[in-house]
């Protein structure tokens, strides 16, 4: 039990990667640009890959009716989430000492597992939610008015994994180093989930009562 809930304890520090990490990135390619232009989405804010690449995104979205990337003041969740990840983690290696120190079932470090699978699904969801908002609702006013081939108003939303063609641009949108992070420590505490079911197995065989001999 003590190797799981060292386990247990390790996993959720790797979580911390993503105060300093970006959680994922987006990278617009197209023949005007030699070097792409792209965004790193941090739990905090979005930030250049290259110096100006955001002013140079928002100039780009002006001609065609998209509203500028916002600042982290203009979204609640730069600012819910560093506060759900630190709380994820103080929770998580609290769980882990319990259990190191015998107060905690194993059992404890799947329910964290499950519930930062459920805030990451949550945390996907509202992101794409975003997305969609941000190339869908565009300025009527706007320089450029593309269509599609049947007349409707042409969007701009970003793949949320993979890669879209948006008129010449070559969008690709893929985890970064903070979402890698995340994913290793999340696996350490299934593994420690896992093992620390192994060993609860082994200690209640050693513990059955041998068959009496006739």
């Amino acid at each position: 039990m003590k190797k799981a809930s060292f386990l247990m304890i390790i996993g959720p520090l790797f979580l911390l990667g993503l105060f300093s990490f970006p959680l994922w990135n987006i990278i617009l390619g197209a023949p005007q640009y030699p070097e792409p232009l792209g965004m790193n989405i941090h739990i905090d804010g979005l930030r250049d890959m290259n110096e100006f690449d955001l002013q140079n995104i928002d100039g780009l979205n002006h001609y065609i009716g998209m509203r500028k990337l916002p600042k982290p003041e203009e979204m609640w969740e730069f600012g819910t989430f560093p506060l759900v990840i630190g709380g994820m983690v103080t929770l998580g290696v609290a769980i882990g000492l319990l259990g190191f120190l015998g107060k905690l079932s194993y059992r404890w470090f799947l329910g964290w597992f499950v519930l930062m699978s459920v805030l990451g699904v949550l945390g996907m969801y509202d992101f794409n939610a975003w997305m969609i908002d941000y190339g869908t609702n565009l300025d009527p006013n706007a320089i450029m008015k593309l269509t599609n081939a049947d007349g409707s108003p042409m969007t701009y939303k970003p793949p949320l994994f993979g890669h879209a063609k948006m008129l010449n641009f070559d969008v690709t949108s893929l985890p970064a180093t903070g979402a890698w992070m995340m994913f290793v420590g999340m696996m350490l505490t299934l593994g420690a989930f896992f093992l620390g079911l192994k060993n609860g197995k082994s200690i209640a065989t050693t513990k059955s009562p041998k068959p009496i001999a006739l």
